[in-house]
């Protein structure tokens, strides 16, 4: 779900497109992944740029789509943080 890599972080999500507004929605036990919904339709890359805003401002870091472009299932490279402090601001490990 997170790991590090020699470019910065990786966060691997789950997307539901098209939801009533753009949140965390827990964790995806079965395919190990944090479960995001998402208020912009999968047209256009539209969800794709809101999930890298809303993680970019989230985090406070960089963010940048480097896999499943048109899958639910994605990857994030998060530059710029410790994998400590994604955990940390992501609250998923509590």
């Amino acid at each position: 779900m997170i790991k590090e890599s020699k470019e910065g972080v990786i966060l691997q999500i789950y997307v539901q497109p098209k939801a009533k507004r753009t949140e965390i929605d827990g964790v995806d036990e079965w395919r190990k992944r944090l479960k995001v919904k998402v208020k912009a339709p999968p047209v256009e890359g539209k969800a794709n740029k809101e999930i890298v805003k809303f993680f970019s401002k989230l985090l406070g870091a960089e963010v940048s789509l480097i896999k499943g472009e048109t899958s639910r299932e994605k990857d994030l490279l998060i530059r710029g943080v410790s994998i400590e402090e994604v955990k940390k601001k992501l609250e998923i490990y509590r």
